[in-house]
């Protein structure tokens, strides 16, 4: 780790930090484990790698004593997906189940609490599915239709790009109750199994693998006690964990850029062309000294955000604003590092054996999930009075 993170937490933390290193570096350290954890790089999630994860007691960090984590914070579940994505260790559904995770936490009842938290903290996947073929950006235009029936809902419609749903026991999915005269009103979450009658869960091809799910829901019944919260209140449930699934995106591309900038800073000071190696070239050293002040000021800003987050520090209009700012920084400086590592790679970074086209393609999902980067865009706008 930098200076610009050592120097903001804990020994505790940093050890935490270190510890979630090690782990990757033992388990997923070379390409020939991470090809056989993924069938050659089609998936980015590893049951037994997730698992053995769990096992080691590193999944469960912000997870509550009670529900049988180790009870961290937002800072500790940052640095674990840095590190996670630094050193590229599949398991992609530990996002979204800590996503499920912070939703339990605030609106869950204590029975539903005890059933969910301690299963993602001993390695169950959880999903979640917010987003519709016409409620994309535009999520408040949900139109997944739950019909009120003796004891509970039948759900009908159809979700899409729903992350790690083929891998989840059970998916957080949020469905219209009623028509109100907000848009954002009459939204409801509702606890679905993933092997409930009536769900069928279908992959959608991505350039990035085998990461997103169209999900079809056909007289699919919930009995009331699966209501996560309040009937009607799903909307404002969602956007209470956005700060935090924004800023663990940021740490998750922190360590995207970082594992990254490692791997082009290997080869330019080993690669040798005109006798001599071309991270010498003033042409490369400039971009690479770039590369390096742009991976610092996302790390700056994000950890910054994270630790005001944690703490409740200041305005919660100036906390959303920075929140967004990180995530756009960060996710734009991954994708620019593997952008600039594949051209000053050449035909190397083009080609799979190198490893350099594959951060590319994975850098460019985060700055649309989440919220895309415009949406970010408009948020930070807009708390500087332009609407």
């Amino acid at each position: 780790m930098g200076a610009t993170r050592s120097s903001r937490f804990t020994e505790e933390q940093l050890a935490f930090a270190e510890a979630v290193r090690d782990f990757c570096r033992r388990e997923a350290g070379t390409r020939a484990q991470r090809d056989a954890l993924t069938d050659g790089g089609r998936e980015l999630h590893s049951p037994a790698l997730h698992q053995k994860f769990a096992d080691a007691g590193l999944l469960a960090v912000s997870i509550p004593e009670e529900y049988g984590g180790s009870g961290g914070g937002l800072v500790e579940q940052c640095l674990m997906f840095e590190e996670m994505y630094r050193g590229l260790a599949p398991l992609h559904g530990a996002g979204t189940s800590h996503t499920v995770a912070g939703i339990y936490k605030k609106f869950g009842s204590e029975e539903q609490k005890k059933a969910a938290l301690g299963a993602i903290a001993t390695g169950t996947v959880m999903s979640i599915s917010i987003s519709e073929p016409e409620a994309g950006s535009d999520a408040a235009n949900i139109a997944c239709r739950a019909e009120r029936i003796d004891g509970g809902y039948r759900l009908n419609g159809q979700k899409t790009w729903c992350s790690d749903a083929q891998f989840a026991k059970q998916i957080l999915l949020v469905a219209r109750t009623e028509r109100t005269e907000s848009r954002h009103g009459g939204l409801t979450i509702f606890e679905v199994p993933a092997d409930v009658e009536g769900l069928t869960i279908r992959p959608i091809p991505t350039m990035g693998g085998n990461e997103v799910n169209d999900l079809f829901l056909t007289d699919v019944l919930i009995p009331d006690s699966q209501i996560v919260g309040s009937a009607g209140s799903g909307w404002k449930q969602v956007m209470s964990g956005l700060n935090g699934e924004r800023l663990v995106c940021a740490a998750q591309a922190i360590g995207s850029a970082q594992r990254t900038f490692d791997d082009l800073l290997a080869y330019v000071k080993d690669r040798k062309q005109f006798g001599a190696a071309i991270g010498t070239f003033q042409a490369l050293r400039h971009r690479i000294a770039d590369l390096g002040i742009e991976i610092e000021c996302s790390i700056a800003l994000t950890y910054d955000t994270v630790l005001r987050a944690e703490r409740g520090d200041g305005d919660p209009g100036e906390l959303v604003r920075l929140t967004s700012m990180a995530k756009v920084k960060a996710t734009e400086t991954a994708k620019r590092v593997a952008l600039e590592g594949v051209q000053m790679m050449g035909g190397y970074g083009y080609a799979s054996e190198f490893g350099m086209e594959a951060h590319l393609r994975h850098s460019i999902a985060p700055t649309i999930y989440a919220g895309t980067n415009e949406i970010q865009r408009e948020i930070i706008s807009s708390s500087y009075g332009l609407r």
